[in-house]
Order: C-alpha cells, then structure tokens, then sequence
C-alpha cells in the first residue's frame, strides 16, 4: 500500500515584522549568552528573520574504510524538493554538509561547524564518533535528529532524537529471525569493544526461539582476510547458519568463506543492514550472489516496498541523476526519514514562529507525534514513549524487519515489522 506523505503547506503570503529596537536586541543577545541551550538562536535561524533555515548532515566521504555519500547528497536532494515546493513556512531549508573522514576530529570539526554556522539541528547524519560531535551540540542546544545510530551515545545523549533502533535492534532481531530456521548459529564479529555488545543483544534474541548461544568468533576490524575465522564458523555452526556483522568488511569474510566451504556443507548466510544491502548483492552477482537465499535483519520495509515511492520520486526528480544516491541504502533511507520529522516539528512551531536549537528540541520533548509514511512506527520521543531499555534511554523505535535474498533482490520474509522491545528489555 502506498502511504502519501502529508502535502507540504502552501506558500502564503508573508508580511513584514516589525523592526525589533536596539534595546531589545542587546537584551535578546545577553539573554541568549547567559544560556547553555537554544543558542542555536542566531541571525537568519530565527522567527524574526525570513532566511533561510540551516540545518547540517554530516557523513564520511573518500576515506579508506567507511564511506557514506549518499547521507548527504539525500539531504541535499531533500531541500531541493522542499525549496521547490515553497520551502518550509515560505523560508528556504538551507542544508550543510561536512565530511567528518571518519575520525573523531574529522566528527568534532564537523559539530563545531554546525554550532559556528548557527545550524538549528543536524539531521539525518553517519558517523561512529557520537563521543566527539555530540558534546559540542549538547552545549549549544542542537539536536541530533535521526543519526544513524551506530553508536549507544546516540541513545543516551538528551540532543539525540533517534528514528531507529539502531545495532541493538538488529543484533537482538537478527536473533528473534534466526531462532525459527537455524539450530546453531555461528557470530562473526569485531574485536572491538563495540563488538564485545553484540553476542549479548543476538542470543537474547536466540533463547526467544528456545535456541542456545551463538559461538562468538572474533575477528580484526581492518582484516584483509577472514580464512581462519570461516572454518571455525563453518565448524561451529554445521547445517546451521552463520551470521557476520563486519560492516564493510563483510564481503571480505564471505569471499574467505566461500573459499573454504565444502558443497556438502549447508550452511546458511545471515547478516544486518549495514553489513549487507542490494547495492552488495547486485555487485556480487545478483542472482548468482552469493547472498542468495541469506536472512537480514533490517530496520524498514524492504528498498521495493511502495511506502518508499516518496523519496524515490524525490530522488528521481530533484537528484539530478547523482549516482551516489542509492534508494535501497539504509544511511539513505534513515535521512529521508529524519528530514521528514524534522518538517513536521517545523510545520507544528506554525508560521512566523521562531525556528532554533531551543524551538525545535522542545517541540519534541514536549511529545509531538511524527508520523513517517508507516516506514517506522509513529515517533515520539517523551519519556513516557521511550522503551524500558536501562542501556538505551533515548531509543522509541525497536521495530525490525525480517528479509531475505531471493531472486537477487532483498525482499520481506515476513509481512509486517516486528517489535523486539521485550527483547532488548531482557539485556538491560
């Protein structure tokens, strides 16, 4: 079924403000310096001014390890189409992007520009470096709409407004999808203190099912190759299946793994969005992919859903056929949800209101309800509407989706989202 987006409002007629006095703006600039949020409040981001609004987006871009250009050539599409459709309240959206290179410096310069160039939020953003970029807009009262969610700090920081349920979610539904077909699994994991998480959240998942625990097998983050790790999944998980959450270094294992897998052994492939997308399958092989017939646990309905025709005619029409752009990437599809919410919490603030840092996170904190085209389930981010996660504060989204890869192309196993806050509950 496709789900309409709500119209965007029409433009209106603007009429001039009245020019603030001296006095007043002296006062204003003293308040707002004794503050340590809602200093987003600067020329050309606020009610009083028709300018444009800024917001930034931030992801990494020509580095050697992680790379996600799509995130913002989306947000840049994004404004596009809201520009042309008469801008937000009749202001134009005004969107920044920077290349945090993936370190934490490159994610801290990228914060300290957003607080520099008077963003009211970033929106929609990539980076593992939540520790470096989010203390910056803690100070400065900018909110983080709709990262990622690669990190726990964006499900514990009071500027973090996730869309999603990050790798929790999909590690502790990667085991709820596993425990209905496999009898023993084999992780294949970083070696990393992030990693250390991730066997926890999928056998939480797996005793669901009333399956035991998955064998942990360890790998180097920066591996070239995975060969001993493959025979030892390969051994530990037997007929059944053996789920690899590298990121982008899980093509690298599964090239490893298919040159150690005997044709008599059958076991199955799984893995999460993020480590696995179409793009991969398509590169791959497609149907000769050696993906085919592979669980994944992802967030949102699958890239050839029709709920996803919006931003796909928003991309066709406004992207100008820029190839970085890819519809089916989940750093894509979680910026065209995060700039959604972020229209909606500037339509709710009404004409001629003031949008800043402060506006903006208080209209969220005060409980309005976003709705995202049942791409996610409507977003809420009161207290009362968060989930009873002791480790993750901030999450409101724990819904996963159950796929696989048949035919080539990466399609739901399932119908429907699945929701696994009890699940995450039980790791906390």
């Amino acid at each position: 079924m496709t789900v309409r987006l709500r119209a965007l409002l029409p433009l209106r007629a603007l009429l001039p403000r009245p020019r603030k006095s001296a006095a007043l703006a002296v006062a204003a600039t003293a308040v707002c310096a004794s503050l340590t949020v809602g200093c987003g409040v600067l020329p050309g981001a606020t009610g009083g001014s028709r300018g444009p609004i800024v917001v930034m987006t931030w992801a990494p871009e020509k580095t050697r390890e992680i790379n996600a250009p799509g995130v913002p050539a989306m947000a840049k599409a994004y404004a596009r189409w809201i520009n042309a459709n008469g801008g937000l309240h009749g202001r134009d959206l005004k969107v920044l992007t920077c290349n945090d290179r993936n370190d934490k410096v490159g994610a801290a310069n990228c914060a300290r520009r957003a607080v520099d160039e008077n963003a009211v939020a970033v929106v929609g953003s990539y980076s593992q470096y939540a520790r470096a970029f989010l203390s910056p807009l803690e100070a400065a009262g900018i909110p983080y709409i709709g990262g990622y969610g690669l990190t726990n700090s964006e499900f514990t920081s009071p500027a973090s407004y996730p869309v999603n349920g990050g790798q929790p979610a999909l590690m502790a539904g990667n085991g709820r999808q596993l425990s209905g077909d496999c009898e023993r699994v084999a992780l294949v994991r970083p070696d990393t203190i992030a990693g250390d998480k991730l066997p926890d959240l999928l056998n939480t998942g797996l005793a669901e099912g009333k399956r035991g625990p998955a064998a942990d097998i360890l790998a180097a983050e920066d591996a070239t190759t995975f060969t001993p790790q493959s025979r030892e999944a390969i051994d530990q998980a037997g007929d059944g299946c053996v789920t690899v959450a590298l990121g982008g270094r899980t093509d690298t294992f599964i090239d490893s793994f298919r040159r150690v897998q005997d044709d008599s052994q059958d076991v199955r492939i799984s893995s999460v969005v993020g480590s696995v997308d179409q793009s991969l399958v398509d590169r791959t092989g497609g149907k000769a992919s050696p993906y085919e017939g592979a669980f994944l646990t992802g967030w949102y309905p699958a890239a050839n859903d029709a709920r996803w025709d919006p931003m796909r005619r928003v991309i066709r029409e406004h992207a100008f056929g820029d190839n970085r752009i890819d519809p089916a990437n989940a750093g894509v599809q979680t910026t065209w949800i995060a700039y959604s919410v972020f229209r909606q919490v500037v339509e709710s603030l009404g004409d001629g209101s003031e949008v800043s840092g402060l506006t903006v996170s208080r209209a969220l904190n005060d409980g309005l309800r976003v709705q995202t085209g049942d791409l996610t389930p409507p977003l809420s981010w009161r207290f009362e509407d968060t989930i009873a996660v002791r480790s993750y504060p901030r999450m409101v989204n724990a819904h996963v989706t159950f796929q696989v890869v048949r035919g080539g192309r990466l399609v739901a196993a399932r119908e429907g989202a699945v929701d696994i806050s009890k699940t995450l509950e039980r790791t906390s």
